[in-house]
């Protein structure tokens, strides 16, 4: 009967292509929406999952995500230093800073300062200039030295060429190298490597320096340290010691990097209309699916009710009829959902190294799987009604 069920879907082959059009659209779409803000999600946060150093994150207990600043006592670094359970404990600097550029525009930046002697928290990975020099770390503890992320030195701190009418050639943009100089904030910096981070929220250019010469790019302000990174001892439980530094200091909260991560994603889920605007694009793509396959699946039941008729008066149950109508249904969505998450993959790799933000974690492929089962078993259920009320006499009809 299996072998008779899909010569039945595969021969009105108009109504076969239409429900695995509506299911890979269905699949593409959800796929497509849900990925793009999994990735938008995962730039909120794309500091904190880029300095993996350390095992815990002190600051103000009034932050509510990684971007909002609320700076600390250099006093409050002594005391978190002296908590029984941790290794280390050193300052970090995150800030919005402009740099001037060479025709006079500003572009304001995200400036990261590093603790002076250890150089923790700094880029996950360094890479080659235009030139092909590559940068270190330790380049750093040169005079008036700053490190740049690669998309900024490419793009937006990129030196730039105008014709004689004043607009931009794009032609002509050159990228920042090492050894070029920036303006921050009235200081001078020298370019001594590009590194590969995560873009941030607002694509930003990410310029990371030492602590000490951040704090003077930075506005004078009566306090600058923006967070406390710490390091637990070796077998000491995470958990415990944020509650331990929560209790021993004044007014600091500790989140594992986990933790700050979701909160940062909770914030923006809570009080942004990201969430809504995706949420009614993934549900539209479920509904559109399922109004494609359901009506196209039971277009193609009504013109096989013959079939289906001649089938019961020969004494075949409706168990066995029910299973030729999943199958048709499995087939159909197997190859809807094969066919429009590989495409959606193929979009996000294609535009892998844009601005657009795509992340496919395994996790959203198999909530993909499980709206179009849905889908899948909506447009079986209005086939297999009809069945069960079908008489075998319609064959005998005229």
């Amino acid at each position: 009967m299996n072998f008779v069920a899909l010569k039945m879907l595969i021969g009105d082959r108009a109504k076969y292509l239409g429900i695995i059009m509506g299911l890979t659209f269905a699949s593409l779409l959800i796929t497509q929406q849900a990925a793009i803000f999994c990735g938008l999600m995962g730039r909120t946060y794309g500091f904190v999952a880029d300095t993996h150093q350390p095992d815990i994150w002190v600051m103000d207990n009034k932050v509510q995500f990684i971007d909002d600043i609320k700076p600390l006592q250099d006093t409050q670094l002594l005391r978190v230093r002296g908590i029984e359970g941790v290794e280390w404990a050193l300052p970090l600097y995150k800030g919005l800073i402009k740099a001037r550029l060479d025709n006079g525009n500003f572009q304001t930046c995200n400036v990261i300062g590093l603790d002076d002697a250890t150089l923790m928290g700094g880029p996950p990975k360094m890479v080659p200039d235009r030139t092909g020099r590559v940068g270190v770390l330790n380049d750093l503890r040169l005079a008036e030295s700053v490190i740049v992320d690669k998309v900024g030195a490419d793009d937006k701190l990129a030196r730039k060429f105008y014709d004689e009418q004043g607009k931009e050639v794009p032609a002509k943009k050159t990228p920042l190298k090492i050894g070029d100089i920036l303006e921050l904030n009235d200081h001078r910096a020298v370019v001594v490597g590009l590194c590969e981070t995560t873009r941030t929220f607002q694509s930003q250019p990410v310029v990371y320096t030492t602590y000490n010469r951040a704090t003077r790019f930075a506005p004078q302000e009566r306090k600058l340290l923006s967070f406390i990174i710490v390091k637990a001892k070796p077998g000491q439980n995470i958990q415990t010691l944020c509650n331990r530094i929560e209790e021993r200091s004044n007014g600091l909260m500790a989140r594992t990097s986990e933790q700050f991560e979701w909160m940062t994603v909770y914030y923006f889920m809570k009080y942004t209309g990201i969430p809504i605007n995706f949420g009614i694009a993934v549900a539209l793509g479920f509904v559109v699916g399922t109004a494609i396959a359901g009506q196209t699946f039971y277009n193609f039941t009504l013109d096989n009710l013959r079939h289906f008729g001649a089938l019961k008066a020969m004494g075949t149950p409706n168990s066995t009829l029910f299973r030729m109508v999943l199958l048709q249904a499995s087939l159909t969505g197997v190859l809807g959902y094969g066919i429009g998450v590989g495409a959606a993959a193929l979009f996000g790799w294609s535009a892998g190294k844009s601005e657009l933000a795509f992340k496919l974690p395994p996790l959203l492929l198999v909530g993909t799987g499980v709206a179009v089962t849905l889908i899948c078993v909506f447009a079986s259920m209005l086939s297999l009604w009809k069945l069960i009320r079908l008489e075998p006499a319609i064959v005998f009809k005229g």
